[in-house]
């Protein structure tokens, strides 16, 4: 039977977080539903645990982790709804936040996609991390978001509490059209994990479509339980997706300038790390750039799908006022610029 919303769950392990995801989903006040739960391997009978205690929600079980962009476009495969929701098992949902999302993707059919207002649940007047209250990135592809720039978020004093146009919706909880997903053929899973949802969104702004922050609606997250903040891999996979993307979005020409003025930049942020003796993030950063090396061929196919989707030149992704056009490592890291409203 056809759903308004269909909901994607990617997990792995630590089934209790998932429990508590899924009891604040049914109690919501929107209920034209079905819950997807991608299991991406997990050791600790998460599927059982959840078939039993749900017997409603469709868990689709994968013997490999696939990482965020495979268990949610493994999840879209045999999603029936006329939206897809993407959600990480780490949230809590307020009860009228997906009845929110969807009245603002219903507005207007030039909207692909809507974030929630995106709290921390360990202090829920601080914005999280995660996407806070709308993503945007730099000209040079680094990612912020209103509430949140680098390592400093903002407490919520409804400062982002209008509905706008960003860049980016947050991976923790979006919603999206599946006919939008589909053509743009869902999140690249060479990725795996880590600024899908950027490129993602990028594509659907090359294609015309807008991506919004509705407020309004409002979630909780834990954040970091699957992927921990400390680990190096985390920002191996950060900063080598940021560089693919900005190598493959572009024109051809923006982004050989692009790459060679984020390099000084990368190797600042790597000292940044070593002076906090964070040294395996500080390698972290040179895997990245040496990574893409090992990645021309995906660069070069990610680069034809978007020749063939582009209905909109770079300058006019510019002129929507989504990119910044300044480094925000420059206003961080030197001018001590740490809040959204001052960049």
């Amino acid at each position: 039977m056809k759903v308004k919303i269909s909901i994607i769950i990617p997990h792995y392990n630590n089934f209790q977080i998932l429990l508590n995801c899924i009891e604040s989903i049914y109690k919501s006040t929107f209920k034209d539903f079905e819950i997807i739960v991608v299991d991406n391997g997990s050791s600790d009978s998460s599927d059982t645990i959840v078939k039993e205690k749900f017997p409603n929600v469709i868990v689709k079980k994968s013997l490999i982790n696939l990482g965020y962009a495979g268990g949610c476009n493994l999840g879209s495969k045999i999603a029936k709804g006329k939206y897809l929701l993407f959600l990480n098992n780490d949230t809590i949902i307020e009860k009228k936040c997906i009845e929110n999302l969807f009245l603002k993707i219903e507005s207007h059919s030039n909207i692909s996609s809507v974030q929630p207002k995106i709290l921390n649940i360990n202090n829920k007047s601080f914005f999280d991390y995660a996407g806070a209250s709308g993503g945007f990135i730099d000209y040079l592809v680094y990612p912020f978001a209103r509430g949140r720039v680098f390592n400093t978020t903002e407490k919520d004093t409804s400062q982002y509490d209008k509905s706008i146009k960003i860049f980016w919706a947050s991976g923790a909880c979006f919603l999206t059209r599946e006919k939008a997903f589909k053509d743009l053929n869902g999140f690249d899973e060479n990725l795996f994990a880590h600024m899908e949802e950027i490129d993602y969104h990028w594509k659907c702004h090359l294609k015309n479509y807008d991506v919004w922050v509705e407020p309004k609606a409002i979630l909780f997250h834990y954040g970091a339980q699957t992927l921990k903040v400390t680990s190096p891999q985390k920002t191996y996979l950060n900063h080598r997706n940021s560089l693919i993307l900005l190598l493959s979005n572009y024109s051809l020409i923006r982004s050989i300038t692009y790459f060679f003025t984020r390099i000084p930049l990368e190797i600042l942020s790597s000292f940044y790390d070593l002076f906090n003796l964070r040294i395996r993030h500080f390698i972290a950063h040179y895997k990245a750039l040496l990574s893409i090396l090992f990645n021309l061929k995906l660069i070069a196919k990610k680069r034809n799908f978007i020749r063939k989707i582009r209905l909109i030149d770079d300058n006019t992704l510019f002129n929507k006022k989504i990119v910044f056009n300044k480094s925000i490592v420059i206003r961080y890291f030197f001018m001590r610029v740490v809040n959204f409203k001052d960049l």
